[in-house]
């Protein structure tokens, strides 16, 4: 039987697994398993903590619902830092490996402060052939690709059907990408829903794409740090950052993470 804890973070939810002894061996499919709603745990991904490579406390490893592995996930890693400091006994701030770069996280009670790796890879105004006609998307990575659409009518937009058009269009190609669709609430005030890529599904909440909205609401609009972006779980997260010389830095995403129930399952 498989121990497992399970966490959200603003309704992005996640399967975390310990491999701190490094014994456990579990394949795609198995993870693919964990995260079906109907006949596994459920969840949008899996979070595995395993012992460090290159100096951190931890090393952080996410897999998508599809059993496939991602380089980050925002709400993914402020759930990671609080079950690393429970099931490790070690309190206070904390730092993991990713393949997205090293990430530090501040333990604030129920919430945690992470530190992002820098957004790289920012392409503004691009038009977008759709199946539906076009839209002008923009793009940054934080950690993962993400493209963002400004709406007005978040509640009908589409998610579902213009997440999937974006996320496999040849423009994004060969990876793809998640998709963030944005309405503006007031100064420094969005809200968000996101199509996520691996869940190939609209979820309560992504960080990362919190994240890429935020930033790329200061590049269109000029909003200053801090950026509150409110998701589609209900939960408001808070966006700062930095800006010198064209480059991001300082960035950093505060939001729940929440523990909500242990339990084994056979895989």
């Amino acid at each position: 039987m498989l121990k497992f804890t399970k966490m959200n973070g603003a309704g992005n939810d996640f399967v975390m697994l310990d491999n701190l002894d490094g014994r456990l061996e579990i394949a795609a499919a198995q993870i693919a398993r964990l995260c079906d709603r109907h006949r596994g745990v459920g969840a949008d991904g899996v979070l595995i903590a395993e012992r460090p490579e290159n100096g951190a406390d931890f090393r952080m490893r996410y897999f998508n619902a599809d059993g496939g592995e991602a380089e980050m996930c925002g709400n993914g890693a402020r759930c990671f830092a609080r079950f690393a400091s429970r099931i490790s006994g070690k309190h206070g701030d904390v730092s993991f490996e990713t393949p997205a770069g090293v990430i530090r996280a501040e333990c604030l009670g129920a919430e945690v402060r992470i530190a992002m790796s820098e957004p790289h890879g920012l392409a503004l105004d691009q038009r977008i052939e759709l199946p539906g006609g076009p839209v002008t998307a923009h793009s940054l990575n934080t950690g993962v690709p993400h493209a963002v659409v400004f709406v007005e009518d978040l509640e009908n937009t589409d998610v579902r059907g213009l997440g999937a058009a974006l996320r496999h269009h040849a423009h994004f190609s060969p990876k793809g990408t998640n998709a963030n669709f944005v309405r503006i609430d007031g100064p420094g005030k969005i809200s968000i829903r996101t199509y996520e890529r691996g869940v190939e599904d609209e979820t309560l909440a992504c960080g990362t794409g919190v994240v890429a909205s935020a930033l790329i609401l200061h590049e269109t609009q000029g909003a200053a740090s801090p950026v509150s972006v409110r998701v589609r779980g209900g939960d408001a997260l808070a966006v700062s950052f930095e800006k010198t010389g064209g480059v991001y830095h300082n960035v950093t995403l505060t939001g729940p993470a929440d523990f909500v129930f242990d339990g084994e399952i056979g895989i």
